[in-house]
């Protein structure tokens, strides 16, 4: 069971830092599009464009990504200081009560509208250059599924905790310096504590 958790959780990060390339180009065309309009006042037709739909899809696709590294926003001051099994039955009432209700809408109305637009070949009406936008709709229902397979792991990691009364292994690329600190200072204490019964 944990070898399909970290599958998922290697999936949703290999999805996630693919789609975090996105920063980079919209950075180097925002750029760009501020030395054309400021230094040589020959503003581009495509920057605007460029901004919506490169931080729409990096923000549908960091999702999965989010929800895989337990980034979402939640109440910590609270949360963090309850028992585990009190944390897994917070973490899958909200994920079967909220999470999949609201994504399985955005998959299917995400569906519905990117076949829609892929039909009439759709462009932005807010854009001079008349950029199709298909490719941005289908992006819906492409990271909605994502975050639900990442949200099949997130309940089976919620009932594991349950039964075991410890979370199961979650992977870790990158952490909040609030949380390197705490996870520092346990290493500290343990070895404190190792090297006093030793003595």
């Amino acid at each position: 069971m944990e070898a399909f958790l970290l599958w998922v959780d290697r999936l949703s990060a290999a999805v996630g830092k693919a789609f975090g390339w996105c920063i980079l180009v919209l950075t180097l065309g925002g750029t760009y599009e501020v030395f054309m309009r400021y230094a040589l006042n020959a503003p581009t037709s495509w920057a605007f464009d460029l901004s919506y739909i490169l931080y729409g899809t990096s923000f549908l696709m960091a999702g999965a990504y989010t929800l895989s590294r337990n980034g979402h926003v939640r109440a910590d001051v609270v949360y963090r200081l309850l028992p585990v099994r009190v944390q897994a039955s917070i973490d899958l009432a909200l994920h079967l009560l909220f999470l999949f209700p609201g994504i399985t809408a955005l998959l299917l109305m995400g569906y519905y509208y990117a076949e829609r637009s892929w039909r009439f070949h759709e462009v932005s009406i807010f854009s001079p250059a008349g950029i199709p936008i298909y490719p941005l709709r289908t992006v819906i229902p492409v990271a909605a599924a994502f975050l639900i397979l990442q949200g099949v792991a997130e309940v089976l990691r919620c009932l594991i905790c349950l039964k075991n009364n410890a979370w199961p292994q979650r992977l870790h690329d990158v952490e909040e310096m609030e949380t390197a600190i705490l996870h520092e200072r346990e290493f500290a204490a343990e070895q404190a504590a190792r090297a006093g019964k030793a003595n």
